[in-house]
C-alpha cells in the first residue's frame, strides 16, 4: 500500500508536534532535579522531596513523549508527510529524512533508556539517556530551526507555514 503525501500537515499532526516540543524542551531544561535525585540514591540517600517531585515530573513527562512519539510515528506512516519543496537541494532532502528519522527514533529511545535509568538502575541506559541521546537531540533541535529559517528566508518556502498556519 503506497501512501500518497499530502499538500500538508493535519491539525492533529500539528498538535502532536508542538506539544511534543513543549514536553521534549522542558525535559531537556529542567533535567537537574532528576540527576540530584538519582545522584542521592546512589549515595545510598533520600533525595529530597523536592527533587523527588521533579524527578518523577521529569519521568512522566518522558513517558509521555514516549506515548505521543509513537502515536506521531503511526500517524506519519498511515497519513504521510507533505514533499518537501523543489527549491531544496537532493542532498538536503536526504539530510531532512535522515534527520526526520532521528528524531522518531529519539523519541523512543530517550524515554526507553531515562526509564531504563530510573526505574531499573542500567547505567548504560543512563549515559546513553543524559549523554549523547541528550546531545543528538539538542543537535537535531538547532538544525531542525536552522533549517526552517534557511526555508523562510533565503528560499522563501512555506515549509513553516504547514506546521504553523490552517
Amino acid at each position: 500500500m503506497s501512501v500518497i503525501a499530502p499538500t500538508s500537515y493535519s491539525l492533529f499532526q500539528k498538535a502532536l508536534h508542538w506539544t511534543m516540543a513543549l514536553l521534549i524542551l522542558f525535559n531537556l531544561i529542567f533535567s537537574d532535579a532528576m540527576e540530584e535525585a538519582v545522584e542521592a540514591y546512589e549515595r545510598g540517600e533520600v533525595p529530597s522531596p523536592a527533587d523527588l517531585s521533579s524527578a518523577n515530573i521529569h519521568a512522566y513527562v518522558g513517558i509521555a513523549v514516549l506515548c505521543l512519539g509513537l502515536i506521531r510515528l503511526a500517524v506519519r506512516l498511515t497519513r504521510g508527510a507533505p514533499a518537501a519543496p523543489a527549491e531544496e537541494p537532493p542532498v538536503l532532502r536526504l539530510a531532512s529524512k535522515i534527520a526526520h528519522g532521528t528524531f522518531y527514533a529519539l523519541f523512543i529511545l530517550l524515554p526507553l533508556s531515562g526509564i531504563g535509568k530510573y526505574y531499573f538502575g542500567n547505567e548504560i541506559a543512563g549515559e546513553l539517556h543524559g549523554g549523547p541521546l541528550k546531545l543528538l537531540m539538542w543537535v537535531l533541535i538547532v538544525v531542525h530551526i536552522a533549517a526552517v529559517l534557511v526555508h523562510q528566508f533565503y528560499w522563501k518556502t512555506p515549509v513553516a507555514q504547514r506546521m504553523t498556519k490552517g
